[in-house]
């Protein structure tokens, strides 16, 4: 505009000149001719026409003025390129900062939950193991033939439905380590050798029962076995005292690669101990083996990994595990690793007492350098701002950018839906913002498959918590939940509930005459008379072995006599229907709200007793 004013008052024959070739404004499109706006039909003689209607002087003040704002609007691009670079580097940085703190949350949660998940299920089970009833035993007589033959069908049992089918057996008296394999080499002598607490390859055994934690998670290598595991230690309790411990391990390489190392490059994941001591790693030479029993400075902890965050990183571990934290809170920071700034998240996993903590090289991972053609739009929208001025400056960038800003912002706050309202734009811009959309849509979908995936174990880890492998039916653990709230239900209602304490007469025959598939058979049978045999409403369980408790309420006299009987006649019927005949004993007792649950129980044992007096296959009810 300042050139066509120029030049129409050192020109007065311009408009004529215009006119004469028929290229009136108001009737021909303008286009753009070396950055100035010039009549479309004027292109190419204009020039030359005002150059002949004036002095030789006046075109060269024009090409003057031409060329000095062409320098302006050049020094103006880059100044203002340089400065949006500037600007725009530190945006880039900021929005890979926030979206390298997302990605390290999602990481963290998910690391955690793929480590917890095939963990949880081994502990389970080792837990099971050391409470058979049948180890505990032979525990306690270990040279009792019987009872030796009996716990290697026990282990054995166990072994199979470990996920890499080993187990051991540790006996605190004798110090007895008996251990198979997943090739079953040992499945006829599992005794393999003896725990010496003079040696410091078998310290670990004497310290856990020292300390009386109920399980352990270590990587160690057996010198004796010759192998490398990452082991889940259980201890074995009789009578309240620790008699043993056992276990089983898990391969360290292939668990390694399936839970650690995931290929991904610029980030890095590991797990160490309430002591920092590192107990998962991609890297085999930087785990701390056999942590238990090492003095702190001889561990290799997280620090032989850092540069510099050391101290921070010690500070978040000592808050999530003051804090009681779980796996879905977690601490982020920087630290230094290699020379290099890395971003670490740390999320503490109470059930195992470990830290998962993940690093991420955000420079590998989401380099600024990625978003360099955006920055050449931006170049090019400025030029465009300078023709046009602020206004299409903030419709075609400020606007979208402020959107875009606000909807990471809401989205890092967990409202994935705020992608989906970003207003619609064109070029580049619109480009990212689809990009950003299609980044959150991933994330929504990912972390709430993510949560299903937790929500679906943590039922399943319930229900194996609180429900028998075998039967379907309740374990101890789930009846004992259930006979605290049915007392507290009927203290406050003023009524009586029932308890039927069932045992199969002469299990250990059936075992041993039949063999354990026709024990877990006739313990099946039992199972399915008891759903059948009770109300919807009443419950039944395996106590433990060959025991079932049943729980009746509401229940009179009257009812607990008939539903006792009627149990003991069907189980008989069953068992001579498929396999060898047994048969039941059943005591019962119709207890009072205010009685105690340990002496409801062991009235309920009484009866049962009185039955087994009474030749078995009998009934015997009691009531206050």
């Amino acid at each position: 505009m300042a050139w066509w004013l120029t030049c129409s008052k050192l020109y007065p024959n311009w408009k004529a000149r215009c006119k004469h070739h028929a290229c009136s404004k108001t009737k021909t499109p303008a286009r753009k001719r070396r950055g100035f706006l010039l009549p479309a039909g004027c292109r190419q003689n204009t020039h030359a026409s005002i150059m002949a209607s004036t002095p030789p002087y006046s075109g060269y003040v024009c090409v003057s003025l031409k060329t000095r704002f062409q320098l302006l609007i050049a020094a103006v691009l880059l100044i203002t390129s340089a400065a949006t670079w500037a600007v725009f580097e530190r945006i880039a940085e900021g929005i890979v900062e926030e979206w390298g703190l997302r990605i390290a949350e999602i990481q963290v949660r998910y690391d955690s939950a793929r480590l917890l998940q095939p963990l949880e299920r081994e502990i389970a089970l080792a837990m099971q193991m050391a409470d058979s009833t049948v180890l505990r035993r032979w525990s306690r007589n270990p040279r009792d033939a019987d009872l030796l033959a009996a716990a290697k069908d026990e282990m054995e049992s166990f072994r199979r439905n470990f996920r890499d089918q080993n187990y051991f057996v540790a006996l605190r008296e004798s110090g007895a380590y008996y251990h198979n394999n997943a090739a079953n080499e040992f499945v006829d002598e599992p005794y393999r050798y003896s725990l010496d607490p003079d040696d410091p390859d078998d310290a670990w055994f004497f310290l856990l029962i020292e300390q009386g934690k109920q399980f352990h998670i270590n990587i160690n290598p057996d010198v004796e076995l010759g192998v490398t595991k990452l082991w889940i230690d259980v201890l074995m309790h009789d009578d309240n005292e620790i008699t043993g411990m056992v276990g089983t391990g898990l391969e360290l390489d292939s668990f390694l690669e399936e839970i650690v190392d995931i290929g991904q490059p610029g980030i890095t994941t590991l797990f160490v101990d309430h002591s920092g001591a590192i107990q998962l790693h991609r890297d085999p030479d930087v785990i701390d083996y056999a942590s238990l029993v090492k003095p702190e400075g001889q561990k290799n902890s997280i620090d032989l990994l850092l540069d510099g965050g050391e101290v921070r990183m010690r500070q978040m571990m000592e808050q999530l595990r003051a804090e009681h934290a779980g796996p879905e809170q977690v601490l982020t920071d920087f630290v230094s690793m290699d020379g290099k700034r890395h971003l670490a998240g740390i999320a503490y996993l109470p059930a195992i007492d470990w830290f998962e903590v993940t690093l991420i090289d955000l420079d590998e991972l989401m380099p600024v350098s990625h978003f360099a053609s955006v920055a050449l739009v931006f170049s090019l929208m400025l030029l465009g701002a300078l023709l046009i001025m602020h206004i299409a400056l903030r419709r075609l960038l400020l606007n979208p950018l402020l959107a875009l800003e606000q909807a990471m912002l809401k989205v890092q706050a967990g409202n994935f839906e705020a992608a989906d309202e970003l207003p619609s734009s064109e070029g580049e811009i619109g480009r990212v913002i689809s990009h950003f959309r299609t980044m959150a849509r991933a994330i929504r979908d990912n972390t709430r498959h993510l949560e299903a995936k937790v929500h679906e174990r943590t039922m399943a880890l319930d229900r194996l918590a609180r429900h028998d492998d075998l039967t379907g039916l309740f374990n101890r653990r789930g009846m004992n939940e259930l006979l605290h709230e049915v007392q507290a239900r009927c203290l406050r209602d003023n009524q009586t509930y029932g308890l039927i304490w069932l045992d199969l007469d002469n299990f250990k025959d059936i075992n041993d005459n039949h063999g354990h598939g026709k024990g877990d058979l006739a313990l099946q049978t039992v199972a399915t008379q008891l759903r059948a045999g009770i109300r919807p409403y009443d419950h039944a369980a395996r106590w433990g072995g060959d025991e079932f408790l049943v729980l009746l309420n509401p229940c009179d006299r009257s009812t607990l006599s008939l539903t006792a009987e009627r149990l003991r006649e069907m189980i008989a019927d069953a068992s001579d229907q498929d396999g060898p005949a047994f048969t039941v004993s059943v005591g019962a007792y119709l207890a009072a709200a205010d009685t105690s649950l340990h002496d409801v129980l062991q009235a309920a044992d009484d009866a049962l007793y009185q039955a087994k007096e009474a030749g078995r296959n009998q009934c015997s009810i009691v009531t206050p």
